[in-house]
């Protein structure tokens, strides 16, 4: 199953890298709708785009690959020293810092740690988090604001001080985690997707949502985002407590699964409503990373078995297989509050051909994400 998945997958890869003109987010009503090229924070899906064109590389060692990543890797040089997204760990993590890994290129390398260090003017030390929406100068509301998508930008942070020594990006990424792990994650292991500060004092002030069905809800992408970031965390820093939430993260994500293993877009509507394969992608490729870094050998066979079954459920069930999308998963949620659900997005493929990736060749896992303890953290 994985072997045809992944085949599957490097095709409908292969059909993009020549008819894709622009970043895709999306598919709709018969094409990609991409990222908008004017405006900056439409952008933060590039990262999947270019990942998937070096997970493509990695396995396949096919030159077509490499050139079409190194292509569309330097489409995104001009976002390194701009303030106006928060996800530019999600850009240069999957593009620079990825084909580093893949290629052993130092080339690659100055345009992320440029991007490391702009990123960390949206760190509010006061109250030690991220500032997620919004300009840097913009309302005391925007900058007051936290979501969950932030801690897959934390491993960024982590990257820029293992490569460069500056062990400053490494306690701001802590900092926000750890921030992120009082006031995000509930006792029962769901997930808020926003949180309120004063951002004057850093006082936190309360739990909010944007994608989600309600504030005390779960949005399950925001729920795969925190699983893989915690469990990416702790093996950036060898903190138990990142761990433990991942685990307690993972647990809930397995309790409230359908019985197909594929949530709908929020934990609390129960039937009869939209899917999010791309949350269910992220969680599977989040229960890896945590099963990498587990010291439980029974949590890490159970961790991998669960990925193992949402995998399998994401490729007989929602694959694009007897269709001529040029996609790999159907049935994913954007955000459905936007009414913007029931068609493939880009980040559910990248973290589905990641997962393939990760049970398939353990010796690529190995390559491309390493984790090392970083001093400082």
């Amino acid at each position: 199953m994985l072997q045809e998945a992944l085949e599957y997958s490097l095709q409908i890869i292969a059909r993009n890298r020549d008819e894709v003109s622009y970043f895709p987010e999306r598919w709709e009503n018969g094409a990609w709708i991409s990222a908008e090229p004017n405006r900056i924070p439409s952008h933060w899906v590039d990262g999947f785009w270019t990942g998937l064109l070096w997970l493509a590389y990695a396995h396949t060692e096919e030159p077509a690959y490499e050139q079409a990543a190194r292509k569309w890797t330097s489409e995104l040089a001009w976002l390194k020293t701009t303030t106006l997204t928060h996800d530019l760990g999600f850009i240069f993590y999957l593009s620079n810092v990825l084909g580093h890994r893949v290629m052993g290129d130092d080339a690659l390398l100055p345009d992320a740690l440029t991007a490391a260090e702009t990123f960390t003017q949206r760190y509010n030390p006061r109250g030690e988090y991220m500032q997620a929406w919004g300009r840097i100068d913009g309302t005391n509301h925007e900058r007051g604001r936290i979501n969950v998508d932030l801690m897959m930008n934390m491993p960024f942070f982590y990257w820029a001080s293992a490569q460069s020594g500056d062990p400053r990006y490494a306690r701001i990424a802590s900092g926000h985690a750890t921030t992120s792990r009082y006031v995000l994650v509930r006792p029962d292991g769901s997930v808020s997707q926003v949180a309120d500060f004063n951002q004057t004092t850093g006082a936190f002030l309360r739990q909010e949502t944007h994608q989600g069905l309600s504030h005390d809800t779960c949005w399950s992408r925001g729920l795969g985002w925190a699983l893989y970031g915690f469990a990416e965390a702790y093996r950036w820093t060898g903190n138990v407590a990142y761990q433990s939430v991942a685990r307690r993260i993972a647990e809930y994500a397995i309790a409230n699964a359908p019985a197909d293993k594929v949530p709908f877009w929020d934990y609390d509507l129960l039937d009869e409503d939209y899917r999010d394969t791309s949350a269910a992608s992220v969680i599977a490729a989040g229960l890896l990373e945590l099963a990498d870094g587990e010291s439980d050998i029974a949590l890490a066979q159970r961790w991998r078995d669960e990925a193992w079954e949402i995998t399998e459920s994401l490729w007989q069930n929602y694959s694009t297989r007897g269709t001529d999308i040029p996609a790999i998963l159907v049935e994913a949620s954007r955000s459905v509050p936007h009414d913007l659900k029931d068609h493939p997005l880009i980040y559910g493929d990248y973290y589905f051909v990641e997962t393939l990736i990760r049970l398939q060749r353990p010796d690529l896992t190995e390559k491309l994400f390493p984790r090392q303890i970083v001093a400082g953290a």
